[in-house]
Protein backbone atom coordinates (compact mmCIF):
# COMPACT_ATOMS: atom_id res chain seq x y z
CA UNK A 1 0.00 0.00 0.00
CA UNK A 2 2.93 2.65 0.67
CA UNK A 3 4.58 2.01 -2.03
CA UNK A 4 1.81 2.31 -4.36
CA UNK A 5 0.89 5.21 -2.69
CA UNK A 6 4.43 6.83 -3.45
CA UNK A 7 3.99 6.40 -7.03
CA UNK A 8 1.03 8.72 -6.76
CA UNK A 9 1.76 11.23 -4.26
CA UNK A 10 4.44 13.11 -2.93
CA UNK A 11 5.49 12.53 0.29
CA UNK A 12 4.01 15.75 1.89
CA UNK A 13 0.96 14.42 0.11
CA UNK A 14 1.25 10.91 1.65
CA UNK A 15 1.50 12.79 5.42
CA UNK A 16 -1.37 14.77 4.54
CA UNK A 17 -3.51 11.65 3.62
CA UNK A 18 -2.65 9.71 6.68
CA UNK A 19 -3.64 12.36 8.99
CA UNK A 20 -6.75 12.49 7.46
CA UNK A 21 -7.32 9.23 7.31
CA UNK A 22 -6.56 9.19 11.17
CA UNK A 23 -8.59 12.27 11.94
CA UNK A 24 -11.62 10.47 10.10
CA UNK A 25 -11.02 6.87 11.95
CA UNK A 26 -10.61 8.81 15.49
CA UNK A 27 -14.08 10.58 14.66
CA UNK A 28 -15.69 7.08 13.71
CA UNK A 29 -14.50 5.67 16.74
CA UNK A 30 -15.57 9.03 18.87
CA UNK A 31 -19.05 8.77 17.16
CA UNK A 32 -19.22 5.01 18.38
CA UNK A 33 -18.02 5.65 21.66
CA UNK A 34 -21.14 8.10 22.11
CA UNK A 35 -23.70 6.23 20.60
CA UNK A 36 -22.72 3.13 21.51
CA UNK A 37 -20.30 2.75 24.72
CA UNK A 38 -17.60 1.58 22.78
CA UNK A 39 -13.74 1.51 24.02
CA UNK A 40 -11.42 3.86 22.35
CA UNK A 41 -8.03 3.63 21.22
CA UNK A 42 -5.26 5.68 23.20
CA UNK A 43 -3.91 8.11 20.48
CA UNK A 44 -1.94 10.98 22.85
CA UNK A 45 1.69 11.73 22.98
CA UNK A 46 4.27 9.14 24.12
CA UNK A 47 5.39 8.51 27.64
CA UNK A 48 8.32 10.70 27.69
CA UNK A 49 10.24 10.10 31.16
CA UNK A 50 12.80 12.77 30.99
CA UNK A 51 13.45 13.76 33.90
CA UNK A 52 12.04 10.79 36.28
CA UNK A 53 14.24 8.33 37.99
CA UNK A 54 13.52 4.91 39.25
CA UNK A 55 12.77 4.80 43.05
CA UNK A 56 11.44 0.96 43.39
CA UNK A 57 11.38 -1.97 40.77
CA UNK A 58 10.35 -5.50 41.00
CA UNK A 59 10.58 -7.97 38.26
CA UNK A 60 9.30 -10.68 40.77
CA UNK A 61 12.63 -12.75 39.81
CA UNK A 62 13.14 -14.48 42.83
CA UNK A 63 11.22 -17.58 45.00
CA UNK A 64 8.70 -15.54 47.86
CA UNK A 65 7.15 -11.81 48.01
CA UNK A 66 9.78 -9.38 48.77
CA UNK A 67 8.09 -8.36 51.69
CA UNK A 68 10.68 -5.15 52.54
CA UNK A 69 8.68 -4.13 49.00
CA UNK A 70 5.17 -5.67 49.17
CA UNK A 71 2.49 -6.14 52.14
CA UNK A 72 -0.68 -8.17 52.13
CA UNK A 73 -3.87 -6.68 51.57
CA UNK A 74 -7.25 -7.00 52.12
CA UNK A 75 -7.16 -10.56 53.99
CA UNK A 76 -10.54 -11.81 55.11
CA UNK A 77 -13.90 -11.70 53.70
CA UNK A 78 -14.56 -9.47 50.46
CA UNK A 79 -17.72 -9.75 48.05
CA UNK A 80 -18.18 -13.15 47.28
CA UNK A 81 -15.36 -14.73 48.66
CA UNK A 82 -11.93 -14.35 50.34
CA UNK A 83 -8.83 -12.34 50.20
CA UNK A 84 -5.63 -14.73 50.88
CA UNK A 85 -1.71 -14.63 51.16
CA UNK A 86 -2.12 -17.94 50.46
CA UNK A 87 -3.54 -16.75 46.33
CA UNK A 88 0.03 -14.45 46.09
CA UNK A 89 3.08 -16.51 44.80
CA UNK A 90 6.27 -16.17 42.25
CA UNK A 91 6.32 -18.55 39.25
CA UNK A 92 8.65 -18.07 36.52
CA UNK A 93 9.87 -14.52 36.79
CA UNK A 94 6.71 -13.60 37.59
CA UNK A 95 3.78 -12.55 39.99
CA UNK A 96 1.37 -14.85 40.26
CA UNK A 97 -2.56 -13.64 41.69
CA UNK A 98 -4.75 -16.65 41.54
CA UNK A 99 -8.29 -16.71 41.78
CA UNK A 100 -9.94 -20.78 42.83
CA UNK A 101 -12.93 -22.35 44.89
CA UNK A 102 -10.63 -23.86 48.06
CA UNK A 103 -11.05 -25.02 51.42
CA UNK A 104 -8.63 -22.42 52.58
CA UNK A 105 -7.81 -20.58 55.54
CA UNK A 106 -11.27 -19.01 56.18
CA UNK A 107 -13.23 -21.70 55.18
CA UNK A 108 -14.45 -23.56 51.55
CA UNK A 109 -15.10 -20.89 49.42
CA UNK A 110 -13.85 -18.51 46.83
CA UNK A 111 -10.42 -17.10 46.52
CA UNK A 112 -8.48 -14.78 45.35
CA UNK A 113 -5.61 -11.85 46.60
CA UNK A 114 -3.90 -8.65 47.18
CA UNK A 115 -0.88 -6.49 47.60
CA UNK A 116 0.33 -3.22 48.11
CA UNK A 117 3.63 -1.43 48.03
CA UNK A 118 4.86 -0.81 51.85
CA UNK A 119 6.17 2.87 50.93
CA UNK A 120 3.79 5.61 50.55
CA UNK A 121 4.57 7.74 47.87
CA UNK A 122 3.77 11.68 47.85
CA UNK A 123 4.75 14.37 45.42
CA UNK A 124 3.99 12.69 41.96
CA UNK A 125 5.88 9.90 39.64
CA UNK A 126 4.99 7.78 37.04
CA UNK A 127 3.64 4.21 38.17
CA UNK A 128 3.69 0.98 35.67
CA UNK A 129 2.90 -2.79 35.57
CA UNK A 130 3.40 -5.22 32.66
CA UNK A 131 1.23 -7.85 33.09
CA UNK A 132 -1.44 -10.50 31.68
CA UNK A 133 -5.13 -9.87 32.88
CA UNK A 134 -6.71 -12.48 34.69
CA UNK A 135 -9.76 -14.26 32.39
CA UNK A 136 -13.46 -15.34 33.44
CA UNK A 137 -15.13 -16.16 36.36
CA UNK A 138 -16.51 -12.35 37.04
CA UNK A 139 -12.89 -11.70 38.25
CA UNK A 140 -11.23 -8.67 37.66
CA UNK A 141 -7.73 -7.62 37.66
CA UNK A 142 -6.11 -3.92 38.68
CA UNK A 143 -3.53 -2.33 39.17
CA UNK A 144 -4.20 1.06 41.19
CA UNK A 145 -3.11 4.07 43.61
CA UNK A 146 -5.05 4.37 46.90
CA UNK A 147 -4.36 6.82 49.72
CA UNK A 148 -4.72 6.79 53.54
CA UNK A 149 -6.90 10.03 52.94
CA UNK A 150 -9.69 7.67 51.02
CA UNK A 151 -10.80 6.88 55.25
CA UNK A 152 -13.26 9.94 54.86
CA UNK A 153 -14.93 12.90 52.81
CA UNK A 154 -13.07 15.19 54.65
CA UNK A 155 -10.06 13.56 54.41
CA UNK A 156 -9.99 13.05 51.38
CA UNK A 157 -11.37 16.86 51.13
CA UNK A 158 -11.79 16.16 47.16
CA UNK A 159 -9.34 14.11 46.10
CA UNK A 160 -6.38 16.97 47.17
CA UNK A 161 -5.91 14.78 50.37
CA UNK A 162 -6.23 11.49 48.81
CA UNK A 163 -7.84 9.38 46.13
CA UNK A 164 -8.01 6.10 44.54
CA UNK A 165 -6.91 6.26 41.12
CA UNK A 166 -7.30 3.09 38.81
CA UNK A 167 -4.34 2.74 36.48
CA UNK A 168 -6.54 0.33 34.80
CA UNK A 169 -9.22 -2.35 35.82
CA UNK A 170 -9.74 -5.33 33.46
CA UNK A 171 -13.50 -6.48 33.64
CA UNK A 172 -13.61 -8.93 31.32
CA UNK A 173 -17.08 -9.84 32.32
CA UNK A 174 -18.53 -6.93 29.98
CA UNK A 175 -20.14 -6.73 26.25
CA UNK A 176 -18.32 -8.73 23.45
CA UNK A 177 -17.51 -4.70 22.07
CA UNK A 178 -15.73 -4.06 25.20
CA UNK A 179 -13.50 -7.74 25.37
CA UNK A 180 -10.41 -6.42 24.58
CA UNK A 181 -10.39 -3.12 26.48
CA UNK A 182 -9.88 -1.74 30.29
CA UNK A 183 -11.18 1.01 32.35
CA UNK A 184 -9.85 3.81 33.94
CA UNK A 185 -11.21 5.79 36.72
CA UNK A 186 -10.55 8.25 39.82
CA UNK A 187 -12.76 7.83 43.27
CA UNK A 188 -12.73 10.62 45.71
CA UNK A 189 -14.31 10.98 48.98
CA UNK A 190 -13.92 8.39 50.79
CA UNK A 191 -15.67 5.46 50.99
CA UNK A 192 -19.15 6.91 52.42
CA UNK A 193 -21.30 8.54 51.54
CA UNK A 194 -19.35 11.23 50.03
CA UNK A 195 -17.60 8.72 47.57
CA UNK A 196 -17.49 10.93 43.79
CA UNK A 197 -16.44 8.97 40.89
CA UNK A 198 -15.60 9.88 37.60
CA UNK A 199 -15.35 6.50 35.13
CA UNK A 200 -12.90 8.23 32.01
CA UNK A 201 -13.70 5.49 29.77
CA UNK A 202 -12.04 2.44 28.12
CA UNK A 203 -9.73 1.72 25.87
CA UNK A 204 -8.87 -0.96 23.50
CA UNK A 205 -5.54 -3.09 24.39
CA UNK A 206 -3.74 -6.00 22.36
CA UNK A 207 -5.43 -9.03 23.79
CA UNK A 208 -4.93 -7.78 27.42
CA UNK A 209 -5.99 -11.61 28.43
CA UNK A 210 -3.12 -13.13 26.80
CA UNK A 211 -0.72 -10.87 25.77
CA UNK A 212 1.62 -8.80 27.92
CA UNK A 213 0.72 -5.19 27.75
CA UNK A 214 2.20 -1.85 30.31
CA UNK A 215 -0.15 0.08 31.86
CA UNK A 216 1.16 3.38 33.26
CA UNK A 217 0.00 6.15 35.33
CA UNK A 218 1.77 10.06 35.61
CA UNK A 219 0.72 11.73 38.54
CA UNK A 220 2.04 15.58 38.55
CA UNK A 221 1.11 18.57 40.18
CA UNK A 222 -1.64 19.74 37.67
CA UNK A 223 -3.14 16.08 36.68
CA UNK A 224 -3.10 12.40 36.16
CA UNK A 225 -1.99 11.44 32.73
CA UNK A 226 -2.97 7.25 31.74
CA UNK A 227 -1.00 5.45 29.31
CA UNK A 228 -1.02 1.95 27.55
CA UNK A 229 1.88 0.43 26.19
CA UNK A 230 3.43 3.77 26.71
CA UNK A 231 0.77 5.96 24.53
CA UNK A 232 -1.63 8.43 26.59
CA UNK A 233 -5.24 7.51 26.46
CA UNK A 234 -6.49 10.12 28.81
CA UNK A 235 -5.76 13.02 31.49
CA UNK A 236 -7.96 14.33 34.43
CA UNK A 237 -8.21 16.39 37.66
CA UNK A 238 -11.05 15.10 39.09
CA UNK A 239 -12.79 16.42 41.18
CA UNK A 240 -11.13 19.55 43.04
CA UNK A 241 -7.65 18.32 42.10
CA UNK A 242 -4.64 15.86 42.25
CA UNK A 243 -3.69 14.10 45.27
CA UNK A 244 -1.37 16.36 47.43
CA UNK A 245 -1.68 13.30 50.10
CA UNK A 246 0.42 9.85 50.28
CA UNK A 247 -0.73 6.81 47.71
CA UNK A 248 0.74 3.32 47.09
CA UNK A 249 0.16 1.06 44.74
CA UNK A 250 -2.09 -1.79 44.82
CA UNK A 251 -1.86 -5.06 41.91
CA UNK A 252 -5.35 -7.08 43.03
CA UNK A 253 -6.95 -9.67 41.55
CA UNK A 254 -11.07 -8.68 42.70
CA UNK A 255 -13.67 -11.57 43.89
CA UNK A 256 -17.20 -10.49 41.93
CA UNK A 257 -19.99 -9.71 43.92
CA UNK A 258 -21.41 -13.16 42.03
CA UNK A 259 -18.67 -15.49 41.12
CA UNK A 260 -20.05 -16.80 37.50
CA UNK A 261 -17.76 -19.83 37.34
CA UNK A 262 -18.08 -23.31 38.89
CA UNK A 263 -15.85 -25.47 41.17
CA UNK A 264 -12.49 -26.46 39.54
CA UNK A 265 -11.99 -23.04 37.44
CA UNK A 266 -8.80 -20.90 38.36
CA UNK A 267 -7.81 -17.80 36.60
CA UNK A 268 -4.76 -16.10 36.96
CA UNK A 269 -3.19 -12.34 37.28
CA UNK A 270 0.07 -12.44 36.03
CA UNK A 271 2.78 -9.80 36.34
CA UNK A 272 5.92 -9.29 35.29
CA UNK A 273 7.07 -6.35 36.36
CA UNK A 274 6.19 -3.21 38.65
CA UNK A 275 8.34 0.04 38.07
CA UNK A 276 7.88 3.51 39.99
CA UNK A 277 9.69 6.48 39.27
CA UNK A 278 10.11 9.99 41.07
CA UNK A 279 11.60 13.16 39.79
CA UNK A 280 14.53 13.92 42.63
Amino acid sequence: MNALLEKIFAPRQIRALKQAIAAILAALELFGVVLFDTAQTPRGPELDLSGYELVLEDEFDGDTLDLTKWAYRGSGVRRAGFMSPEQVFLEDGNLIIRAEYKDGRYGEGWYAGMIRTVEEFSGGGYFECRCIASLGGGFWSAFWLNSPGMVSAEASNGGIGGAEIDIFEAFNYRTPIKKNSVSLNVHVGGYGDGLRSMGLGDYKVNKPYTQYNTYGLEWTDEEYIFYINGVEAVRSDFKDGVSKGLEYAILSLETPDEVTAEPGFSTDFIVDYVKIYQKP
